[in-house]
C-alpha cells in the first residue's frame, strides 16, 4: 500500500485536481468565477483533511511545484521583454500607474483595518496584500507582522482579483488590453497575471509588468515607512 506521505502520489493527486478543475474552467470558456485554482483548492483540503494528512506533509510532498514558481516567475520576462518598445515609450504612464496602484492598494487595506481597531501587526501584515506571496511573507517578517497570515491574505486577494477584473474592466467599459493587463497584475499579482494571459498576451505582458514592478515598489515603500516609523 503507497503511504499518503509519498511524494509521487501526492503529485499525482494534485495534478489530477487541477486539471479536473481546468476542465471545468475550458468547459466554462474561462468564466472569472470557474477560476481553476477556486476549484481546485477546497477539493484539495477535502482530501487532506479526509486522509488525515498535515499540510506540512502535503507541503514537502509536492515541493518540486513550489520549487519550480522560481522559473515560472522569471519566465514571465519573455513577454515583457517582447513588448520593451512599448514599454518604453510608455514609461511615463506606467510610472504613474503603477505608483497609484501601489499607494490605494496599501491606504485602502490599512484603511478598512485600522476603522476597524485591528493592532499593528495586523496592519503591517496586510500592508503587502498585492504583492506576491515571498514579498509579502518577507515584508511582514521584516515589519513585525504575521507571515503566514500575509500569504492566507494576499492568495485570498489574488483569487478575488483574478474572478473580478475582467467583469469590473467590462463594467466600466475599459477595452486597452496594456491597461487591464497592467492593472490586473499590479492588484492582483499571479493570478490576476494567469488571468490576462487568458484573456490577451498583451494583457498578459502588462500584467506580468505589473506585478514585478508592484512588488519592488510596494516593498520599497515599506521598508522606508518602517524606517521612518521604527
Amino acid at each position: 500500500m503507497i503511504a499518503l506521505t509519498a511524494p509521487l502520489l501526492w503529485l499525482a493527486v494534485t495534478f489530477v485536481v487541477f486539471e479536473g478543475a481546468d476542465s471545468l474552467s475550458r468547459a466554462s470558456n474561462r468564466h472569472p468565477f470557474a477560476h481553476p485554482v477556486l476549484l481546485a483548492t477546497p477539493v484539495l483540503i477535502a482530501i487532506l483533511y479526509f486522509s488525515g494528512t498535515d499540510y506540512r506533509s502535503y507541503y514537502d510532498a509536492t515541493f518540486p511545484l513550489s520549487f519550480l514558481l522560481g522559473p515560472a516567475v522569471v519566465g514571465l520576462a519573455v513577454p515583457i521583454w517582447e513588448k520593451r518598445a512599448l514599454i518604453r515609450r510608455l514609461a511615463l504612464p506606467i510610472g504613474i500607474a503603477l505608483s497609484a496602484g501601489a499607494v490605494t492598494a496599501i491606504i485602502s487595506a490599512v484603511g478598512i483595518m485600522l476603522a476597524f481597531g485591528a493592532p499593528q501587526d495586523i496592519l503591517v501584515t496586510i500592508a503587502p496584500r498585492a504583492t506576491t506571496t515571498p514579498v509579502a511573507m518577507a515584508m511582514a517578517t521584516a515589519l513585525g507582522g504575521v507571515p503566514s497570515l500575509a500569504a492566507a491574505i494576499v492568495l485570498f486577494a489574488g483569487v478575488v482579483g483574478g474572478m473580478t477584473a475582467t467583469p469590473l474592466f467590462n463594467l466600466m467599459k475599459v477595452t486597452d488590453y496594456r491597461a487591464r493587463g497592467f492593472a490586473a497584475g499590479v492588484s492582483a499579482h499571479g493570478f490576476g497575471t494567469a488571468r490576462a494571459f487568458q484573456v490577451d498576451p498583451t494583457a498578459g505582458a502588462f500584467a506580468s509588468l505589473g506585478m514585478a514592478l508592484n512588488a519592488v515598489f510596494t516593498a520599497t515603500l515599506l521598508s522606508m515607512a518602517g524606517l521612518l516609523l521604527g
